[in-house]
C-alpha cells in the first residue's frame, strides 16, 4: 500500500548500475519514467526500463516534490484542506512512480548492480524524507488545519487524513528542537544504511554462501522422488550435473529435514540455515544489530517514548508493549505445553527405533512427520500430488469468484519483469476492470526468501477518476521436477491463499486520499491475508482444487478427513516458534540497556526467560530476523500475525455460523471492510463488520490450544 514517501519505503531497493554517474546524462526522452506509459492499464514497461534510468528519475522526482512542497509552504493564502492537506497528499507523483518499480524489483529480481545503486540512493531518499518530515513551514500549515478541524465542515475521510498527517509529522520529529531534529536526521540516515546492509548480507548468506551437494545416491535415503528430481535439476543449474543440490530455499531444505534418513546431513543443512548472518564472515549481521537497537531506542526517546516498542505500539491496535507481551504469553504457555508433549512422543519413536540420542532441533521435522503418520495415518507424500500449483491457483480464483464475483484473466500482452512472472487482469462480476495482479512463484538467485505482496501502483484517485491497482504477489514455492508439475505442501498452499488475501485488500482499497486509502494499523494488516487461509482448508473448497495431478481424481474423502483431523497437529511447535520470535523482537525493543554487548547472549537470555526448550529454536534467530532488522515495518511488531489471527479466526467464524462459508451478506460486509478500512481506527472498522468485539476462542480452538 502506498504510504507517505518519507515515512514508509521499501528498503534494499535498486535496479541501477554501479556506473550510474556516467549514465545520468540519459535524456528525458529516453527515460521511460519521464513518459506516460501507453501499456495496457498503464503497467510499467519493464522491457524498456533499464538499470541506468532509476537514479536520474529518483533525483528528478525529489526535485519535483521539493518544488511542490515549497509551493504549499509559500502559499500566501491561509492554510486550508485543499491548499495544504490535499496538495501534500498528491505531491511526489514521479517519485512514487519510480519507487513503485524500484522497490518491488529489488526484492524479487535483484543483482549486484541493483544493490550498488540501492546503496547510492539510500542516503538521498532518507535525506529527502527527513527534509519533508521536519519542514517547519509545512508542519505549521498542516497543524493550522489540524487545530481547526473540529470547527470545519469535514467529512469522515477528510478528518481522518488531517489527523493522520498531523500524527505522521509529530512522530517524524516535526515538534523537536533544531538540535534534536539534527540528531533524528542522523539516526534515520544511519538506520536506512544498516537496514540495507542487513538485507544484503542475508541475501548472500541465503542464496550464495551455502549449498548441500550430494554425490552419493545412498545419502538420498528417505527422500521422495519429486524432491530428488528437483535436487538434480538444481545441481545441473549449479554446474554440478550428476549430483543433487539442496539450498536455503524453503522448498529445498524443509523437505530434506522432513524426509532424509541421514541425520548428519539434516544437521548440516539446518545449521547452515539457522547460522545465517552468524558466521563471523563478511556477511555477519551481529554488529549491525548492535547498532540498530540503540539507534532505535534513541529515536524513541527523542520523541518522548520510553522505548522503541512503545513508539511503535502507540499507533497500533495493541497500544502498549505490555499488552502485546501479555497477549503473547497467553499463547506461549499452552503452546509450550503441547510442544513438550510432542517432544516426549517423538523421543519414544527415537527410542523404539534404537536411536541412541536425544531429539534436537534438526530432528523435529523428521520425527514430527513420523508422529503424524502414527497418530493420523497421514503421509505428506500421499497428500502432495493433490496440491499442484495450477490447481491451487484454480482454488484461489474459485474462492474469489464465490465471495466477490471476481474473474482473473491471464494476459500475455502485458510486460513482465521476469520470464517466470505471470500477469492477470482482474475483473468485477460485470466485466469491468478492477486491477492487474502479477504472480511470481519460484525461488531463484536475486529473489529474497519468503513470500510477500506488493504493488507497482496503488489504487488512487487522480482528478476524481479512480486509478486501479497494479499489484504483485511473490512466493518461493516448490519448482516442477521431471515430468511432475510444481507440487505444493499444504503449508505452501496456505501461503498462496495468504498473499492473495493481501492482493485483494490492495485491489479493493478505496478512498479519496493516498495517505489513508487502505491504510490500517500494522496489527490489522494481516487480517485480510490470514482470513483467506481459512477457505484453503475448507472441504468444500478442497473438493474444487485438490485434484491428483496425474489422474485428475478429487482428493478422497478418507484422505481429506485425515487432513482435517490433523489440523491441530504440531501446533505446539508452529505457534511456539512464532511466539518465541515475537517475544525476542519485543525484548530487543523494550530492553533497558539497548547497548548490547553480545547478540547471541542477548538472544539466549531472552529465550531462557520464557523457558524455550532446546528441541526447537525461535522461527527467526536475530541474525536473519529480516522482518525486524532489514527495515522498520515489523520491528517491535512481529506479533502482528497472531494478533490478526484472532481477528481472522473470529471473522471466519462469522461465516461458519451462518452455515455458508460464502455467505453473500458477510462477503459484502467484508469487502466493505477491505475497501474502507483506512477511514477509521482498526477496531472500529472490525466491529462495524462483526457487530461485536473479536473473540480469542475461535483461534485457540482452531489451533487446539484451548
Amino acid at each position: 500500500m502506498k504510504r507517505l514517501l518519507f515515512f514508509v519505503f521499501i528498503l534494499g531497493v535498486g535496479v541501477i548500475s554501479c556506473q550510474t554517474q556516467k549514465k545520468e546524462s540519459t535524456s528525458n526522452m529516453e527515460n521511460p519514467f519521464f513518459k506516460e506509459w501507453n501499456t495496457p492499464f498503464g503497467v510499467p514497461p519493464f522491457d524498456e526500463i533499464k538499470v541506468e534510468h532509476y537514479v536520474p528519475a529518483v533525483k528528478e522526482g525529489i526535485k519535483q516534490q521539493e518544488a511542490e512542497i515549497e509551493a504549499i509552504v509559500n502559499n500566501s493564502e491561509a492554510p486550508t484542506f485543499e491548499n495544504t492537506i490535499l496538495a501534500f497528499d498528491k505531491s511526489g507523483a514521479l517519485l512514487n512512480k519510480v519507487n513503485g518499480v524500484f522497490g518491488p524489483l529489488s526484492s524479487a529480481d535483484t543483482n549486484d548492480e541493483m544493490q550498488a545503486v540501492a546503496r547510492e540512493l539510500s542516503p538521498l531518499r532518507t535525506a529527502h524524507r527527513n527534509n519533508i518530515a521536519m519542514n517547519a513551514g509545512l508542519f505549521e500549515r498542516i497543524k493550522a488545519v489540524y487545530d481547526k478541524r473540529n470547527e470545519l465542515d469535514f467529512d469522515q475521510e477528510q478528518m481522518r487524513v488531517v489527523e493522520k498527517y498531523y500524527e505522521d509529522f509529530v512522530r517524524g520529529g516535526a515538534n523537536l528542537s533544531d538540535e534534536d531534529q539534527a540528531k533524528m536526521k542522523e539516526i534515520n540516515i544511519e538506520l536506512s544504511d544498516l537496514y540495507l546492509q542487513f538485507g544484503e548480507n542475508l541475501l548472500a548468506e541465503t542464496n550464495k554462501n551455502f549449498k548441500l551437494v550430494i554425490d552419493n545416491e545412498e545419502d538420498l535415503a528417505g527422500l521422495p522422488e519429486d524432491v530428488i528430481a528437483r535436487a538434480a535439476t538444481a545441481a545441473e543449474k549449479a554446474g554440478e550435473a550428476g549430483k543433487w543440490v539442496f539450498t536455503m530455499a524453503k522448498p529445498s531444505w524443509i523437505p530434506f529435514l522432513t524426509f532424509s534418513e541421514k541425520r548428519d546431513l539434516r544437521e548440516e543443512i539446518y545449521r547452515a540455515y539457522f547460522m545465517r548472518g552468524d558466521n563471523n564472515n563478511e556477511n555477519d549481521n551481529k554488529e549491525i544489530i548492535k547498532k540498530i537497537v540503540p539507534l532505535r531506542d534513541q529515536k524513541a526517546k527523542l520523541l518522548g517514548y520510553e522505548n522503541f516498542a512503545a513508539y511503535k505500539a502507540d499507533v497500533n491496535m495493541a497500544k502498549t508493549p505490555e499488552a502485546i507481551t501479555d497477549f503473547l504469553m497467553e499463547l506461549w504457555e499452552p503452546a509450550l505445553l503441547m510442544a513438550k508433549q510432542d517432544v516426549k512422543d517423538m523421543q519414544k519413536i527415537i527410542d523404539q527405533e534404537g536411536g541412541d540420542f536425544k531429539l534436537q532441533s534438526w530432528d523435529w521435522w523428521y520425527y514430527s512427520e513420523k508422529l503424524r503418520k502414527a497418530k493420523f495415518d497421514l503421509d505428506e507424500a500421499e497428500v502432495k500430488p493433490y496440491f499442484s500449483l495450477e490447481n491451487a491457483k484454480k482454488g484461489i480464483f474459485y474462492v474469489a469468484d464465490q465471495l466477490y464475483g471476481l474473474k482473473f484473466i491471464e494476459r500475455d500482452d502485458l510486460p513482465v519483469y521476469h520470464e517466470e512472472a505471470e500477469a492477470y487482469e482482474v475483473q468485477e462480476a460485470d466485466g469491468s476492470h478492477l486491477g492487474v495482479l502479477y504472480m511470481d512463484f519460484h525461488p531463484r538467485d536475486g529473489k529474497r526468501v519468503g513470500a510477500w505482496s506488493t504493488s507497482f501502483r496503488p489504487a488512487s484517485y487522480v482528478d476524481g477518476e479512480r486509478v486501479s491497482r497494479i499489484g504483485s504477489i511473490v512466493m518461493n514455492f516448490t519448482r516442477p521436477a521431471g515430468d511432475s508439475p510444481a507440487l505444493l505442501s499444504f503449508d505452501e498452499v496456505s501461503t498462496f491463499f495468504h498473499e492473495f488475501g493481501h492482493a485483494l485488500h490492495g485491489l479493493f482499497a478505496d478512498g479519496p486520499y493516498d495517505r489513508t486509502a487502505g491504510s490500517v494499523p500494522r496489527d490489522f494488516v494481516e487480517l485480510p491475508s490470514q482470513i483467506m487461509e481459512n477457505w484453503a482448508a475448507e472441504p468444500e473448497v478442497m473438493k474444487v482444487y485438490a485434484k491428483h495431478y496425474k489422474t485428475g481424481e478429487t482428493i478422497p474423502d478418507e484422505l481429506l478427513a485425515k487432513l482435517i483431523k490433523a489440523g491441530t497437529f504440531n501446533q505446539g511447535f508452529i505457534t511456539g516458534e512464532y511466539v518465541a520470535a515475537s517475544l525476542l523482537d519485543m525484548d530487543y525493543h523494550t530492553t533497558e540497556n539497548p547497548t548490547i554487548a553480545d547478540v547471541n547472549a542477548f538472544e539466549k537470555e531472552s529465550m531462557d526467560a520464557i523457558g524455550l526448550i532446546p528441541e526447537f529454536i525461535p522461527r527467526y534467530r536475530s541474525t536473519y530476523f529480516s522482518h525486524i532488522f532489514s527495515g522498520d515495518g515489523y520491528s517491535a511488531g512481529y506479533y502482528v500475525y497472531i494478533w490478526a489471527a484472532v481477528l481472522d479466526s473470529d471473522a471466519f467464524d462469522a461465516f461458519k455460523q451462518t452455515g455458508d462459508i460464502f455467505n453473500p451478506e458477510y462477503a459484502a460486509k467484508f469487502r466493505t471492510l477491505l475497501e474502507k478500512c483506512g477511514s477509521d481506527d482498526g477496531m472500529t472498522i472490525y466491529r462495524n463488520f462483526r457487530g461485536q468485539e473479536p473473540s480469542k476462542e475461535p483461534l485457540l480452538r482452531k489451533r487446539g490450544l484451548l
